[in-house]
């Protein structure tokens, strides 16, 4: 109890801090001037020609990026699900238009319904489509005691080590094709009454092993599985209930912690966080020294009726608004290296929710085209530079992959690289 109080008397002071520094307006204002800090990098690169010697001076080269390093994706479960071919391919398109970043589902009550018979081609058919579309993958979750496989025993030892051993299988069976992972979802309160009513034999064999050893367990699991894994800790709560129960319990023996990333889910079907909260929650979390990805984001665009959620014109342009304003908080929050939408359409969204980028009919709504005009837009990098008398060409732009492009009037000369630093890029690149 006494530890409680602390974490949250400290979470207090540091809200209140955190309230009286940065107000609202202020966050707003600064965030263009935080992304061109740390989105961007300067590239001094020495260009040489297909024989290794330096290009003269004054050659006129594009630049162009093509991928970014954060991470903006959604989950893409609807994949190779959609009601018809047409909007398969619009799902498609759409998705790899603007996102570069994938949560393929792991649920293992659906990914494993009968023993032995996990449901890997499903997997290997979105993992082939975002290779081919050069899409970061990651998977979720690999221990959830939402619901229990319909096969699982009675036996809480034995049920526990079927779920280290799943863990341990997914891992290394998509190592180097998923290497991000939510390894623990929502462990803050895994007891709540739900998973005992759905998932009743996971709940009571993590009882019976004890939250932080489960925790600790699954980690470890995945740790061995693929050591150079990104590993997630995932949880809805953004306050000291999550810190104190899971985050600060979720070290080894040395006091180095075993994951690498802390999750935070903000779904938004009950009201928008606005700046302030958002920057507020980012700083609480600075504390663990760890990047945050914002794993579940949801704003829906229209009212809940007696008849279900609909999608409105009003509502729409109102979730266009603040999903903006919400992205540029986080994109300029140096801490913050991912978000992920949930879902990408309308189509079967969680809870029916018109959550989506997309309409039901793979429409893209407002937010679409406002985050596409960042994403791809103000957040992109696109110019056209000379080389000086050393061959070198100098630019500022945001971080990720890029290709230069050469004409030098018998034929376009190329190269691609990655500006990963905000220090820089310094080097040599050879045109092909």
């Amino acid at each position: 109890m006494r530890k409680k109080v602390i974490w949250i008397l400290a979470y207090c002071v540091f809200a209140g801090n955190m309230a009286r520094a940065l107000s609202q307006e202020e966050i707003l204002r600064g965030a263009d001037g935080r992304i061109e800090t740390i989105r961007k990098g300067d590239a001094i690169l020495t260009l040489l020609d297909a024989e290794g010697r330096p290009l003269p001076a004054n050659v006129e080269v594009q630049i162009e990026q093509t991928r970014h390093k954060f991470l903006f994706g959604s989950n893409i479960f609807k994949l190779n699900r959609c009601r018809s071919a047409e909007d398969e391919k619009a799902y498609r398109r759409r998705f790899a238009d603007l996102l570069n970043f994938a949560t393929l589902p792991f649920y293992w009550w659906n990914y494993t319904p009968r023993p032995n018979e996990p449901d890997d081609a499903r997997t290997e058919g979105i993992i082939a489509f975002c290779k081919e579309h050069g899409i970061t993958t990651k998977g979720h979750p690999l221990a959830w005691n939402w619901a229990d496989p319909p096969w699982l025993p009675d036996d809480p030892a034995k049920v526990m080590e079927l779920q280290m051993s799943r863990i341990d299988r997914c891992v290394r069976r998509f190592d180097g094709s998923i290497d991000i992972w939510d390894v623990v979802n929502e462990a803050t309160h895994y007891d709540r009454p739900e998973p005992r009513q759905r998932a009743p034999k996971l709940t009571r064999a993590i009882e019976q092993m004890g939250i932080t050893d489960y925790v600790r367990q699954a980690f470890r699991t995945a740790r061995q599985a693929n050591p150079d894994a990104l590993l997630v800790i995932n949880d809805y709560r953004t306050d000291p209930e999550f810190a104190e129960k899971v985050i600060s319990e979720l070290v080894d023996k040395d006091g180095k912690p075993m994951y690498d990333v802390i999750g935070i889910q903000s779904h938004m079907h009950g009201g928008y966080w606005d700046a302030k909260k958002t920057w507020e929650v980012c700083e609480y979390f600075t504390q663990f020294n760890r990047p945050l990805h914002f794993t579940e984001v949801t704003v829906v665009s229209g009212p809940r009726t007696e008849t279900g959620w609909k999608t409105t014109p009003e509502g729409e342009a109102q979730q266009a608004r603040q999903v903006a304003e919400f992205y540029t908080i986080l994109f300029s929050h140096p801490a913050v290296e991912a978000i992920t939408w949930w879902d990408f359409s309308d189509q079967n969204a969680w809870q029916g929710a018109p959550a989506g980028f997309l309409r039901d009919d793979m429409s893209p709504k407002p937010v679409y085209e406002e985050l596409y005009k960042r994403i791809k837009g103000q957040w992109w990098t696109k110019t056209t530079v000379r080389t000086n008398s050393d061959g070198q060409i100098k630019f500022r732009g945001f971080l990720g992959d890029y290709n230069i492009v050469i004409n030098d009037g018998e034929g376009n000369m190329q190269t691609t690289f990655s500006l990963d630093r905000r220090s820089g890029t310094i080097g040599e690149v050879r045109l092909n």
